[in-house]
């Protein structure tokens, strides 16, 4: 099951011919995924590791492939025409994995995504992965950046709006035994396509998910969204973490999105808010699998 992606996802990479689109487009080969088109405008006909064909547009690509999702390594200023192209084509998963589109591009892309049947991850995200079911969980679907050799095919579902944090908590549960349905990095951008809220719902719905860590940091109220729903209807184990304690109020710290504003923006008050919502919260990074595994009764 898991959610969004599985083994059978068939991906295309947007940029798949530039040097960081090709390094990761190659460790997600390695992974078993199954890639079948890159994108490359003026480069149709060539074929990237003598294997998987690149097409001049998404539109192409989809066609003559079948392609269902695609990962976007575009430069910024190009990046929000590249998430168009791929919603215009008909994908129905866009993981977009630049960082520094302009605020005022993916308002753009916001509004000529509503009503449209593709969901887009992020940008400025590390992507997802869904583990597979092979050796060393090979076989999985790899759409980003994340580092596949730390993941584990298992029941923990890791939602997060940092890369690194991702990392942190799924290497967690990896080194403890715990593997992961699938692991979700939506990115750290105030303006994105897939909130944490949205990712708990399909958690919450997916039968081999069994429990979650939802990993959050400071600057507006997605966690607390998040944390307020699950309240209501979640009855799976949380645990959360809030970056950003020591961050001053009206100073970005790191992501775009992570700014302190209103009174619920601080990790104080977040920490505070998931707490009374029933998650339990860890204080310190080092802590979020052991934390999820005691709320959980392991």
């Amino acid at each position: 099951m898991a959610i969004l992606v599985d083994e059978n996802t068939k991906l295309l990479v947007q940029g798949i011919t530039g040097s960081f689109g090709a390094r990761h487009a190659q460790l997600s080969l390695d992974y078993g995924t199954k890639l079948v088109a890159g994108v490359t405008p003026g480069k149709a006909g060539q074929k990237f590791a003598n294997v998987v064909p690149i097409f001049d547009t998404v539109e192409q690509a989809v066609k003559e492939t079948g392609a269902t999702a695609s990962a976007i390594f575009v430069p910024p200023p190009f990046a929000a025409d590249a998430i168009l192209e791929a919603v215009d084509a008909g994908v129905e998963l866009v993981v977009c994995i630049t960082e520094g589109i302009p605020v005022m591009d993916m308002m753009r892309v916001k509004e000529a995504m509503r009503g449209s049947k593709s969901r887009l991850i992020g940008p400025n995200c590390p992507g997802l992965v869904t583990p597979g079911l092979g050796e060393k969980s090979h076989g999985g679907c790899r759409i980003g950046i994340t580092p596949s050799q730390i993941c584990k095919r298992g029941n923990v579902g890791v939602v997060s709006r940092s890369g690194t944090l991702t990392y942190e908590a799924v290497f967690q549960l990896t080194q403890l035994g715990y593997g992961q349905s699938t692991l979700v990095g939506i990115g750290g951008d105030p303006i994105n396509g897939t909130s944490h809220l949205d990712v708990l719902e399909m958690f919450n719905n997916d039968p081999e998910t069994e429990a979650i860590i939802l990993i959050g940091e400071i600057g507006g109220n997605a966690e607390v969204e998040a944390a307020r729903w699950a309240k209501e209807n979640c009855k799976k184990p949380i645990a959360g973490f809030i970056a950003g304690a020591t961050a001053p109020p009206g100073r970005r710290m790191g992501h775009a999105g992570a700014i302190v504003g209103g009174e619920e923006d601080t990790a104080q008050a977040k920490k505070r808010i998931l707490a009374e919502c029933g998650i339990a919260v860890a204080e310190t990074p080092s802590d979020m699998a052991t934390t999820l595994l005691e709320r959980w009764g392991k």
